[in-house]
């Protein structure tokens, strides 16, 4: 990789904030993303999570502050096209998905961001969609529609439509979410497969759950009422004090083999 492009942020978040209807969603949040790192990010309910990542991929304008991927500043540059820098797996996505169509032909359809494809992709896009869902371990899947895939397979299907337009950003967003306590260890051993392969993109895993957190992801982004409450390695940011701030209860954090647990205290009590 060239030295220079190296050195430059993934993405690089300067005092963004976000007011709708009177309400401040996000206030003056800070955020870098080298190249080399893979993000998880926490937060309660109601801490920003999602509105930020509508900033990101270009679906909520900042009422103030500046985004960039790769160096282009959203404003400065056509968001259209720098949009496509970031991959995103959701359960918006998933739920667009045409209940007829090729799991081949969906990933196919990510070059161009492009739900239920209408008409055959090109041989050559159909050649690199294969070699992607082999990468995501699911070439089994190719001809078999979407109704009939597993959440599993289906989010594996999605990492691979994402990966079409070779973005430098996946985020994955709660992508264990509906998958059963078998079906997620195998999507999570597949995610640290993924995070430690050559080149791979950079990966922001959106989560409630510490659990979900493997030994890949480096680097930890922790929310709260529209704040940055920590933005660290890992090893810094993921700790029992911050949790329980985080979640406003007291939160026990454990550590053993690469993975995390944590115990919320059965006692009623708030964390200032």
């Amino acid at each position: 990789m060239n030295k220079t492009r190296s050195k430059t942020p993934v993405l690089e978040i300067e005092n963004l904030s976000i007011r709708r209807d009177g309400t401040l969603i996000l206030r003056n949040v800070s955020w870098r993303v080298m190249p080399g790192q893979h993000w998880a990010m926490l937060g309660a309910n109601g801490s920003g999570k999602t509105s930020l990542l509508s900033a990101l991929t270009g679906y909520l304008m900042p009422t103030s502050g500046e985004i960039s991927v790769l160096g282009e500043r959203y404003g400065a540059s056509d968001w259209r096209e720098l949009r496509k820098q970031i991959g995103l797996v959701s359960s918006s996505v998933r739920q667009m998905m045409a209940e007829d169509e090729p799991a081949l032909d969906t990933v196919a359809s990510g070059k161009h961001a492009m739900i239920d494809c209408w008409h055959t992709p090109p041989r050559a896009d159909r050649l690199i969609a294969a070699r992607l869902l082999r990468q995501v371990e699911c070439a089994h899947v190719a001809a078999r529609p979407w109704s009939v895939l597993s959440q599993g397979e289906r989010q594996r299907v999605l990492i691979a439509r994402a990966l079409m337009a070779k973005p430098r950003l996946l985020i994955l967003d709660e992508p264990c979410a509906g998958l059963d306590p078998a079906a997620r260890e195998h999507f999570l051993q597949f995610i640290q497969r993924l995070g430690n392969r050559k080149n791979a993109p950079t990966l922001l895993l959106v989560t409630h759950h510490v659990e979900e957190i493997m030994p890949a992801f480096t680097h930890v982004l922790l929310l709260k009422g529209g704040c940055v409450l920590a933005a660290d390695r890992k090893t810094r940011a993921l700790n029992s004090a911050n949790l329980s701030q985080a979640f406003n209860t007291q939160i026990k954090l454990s550590h053993s083999a690469g993975r995390y647990s944590m115990r919320v205290s059965a006692k009623p009590g708030m964390v200032a």
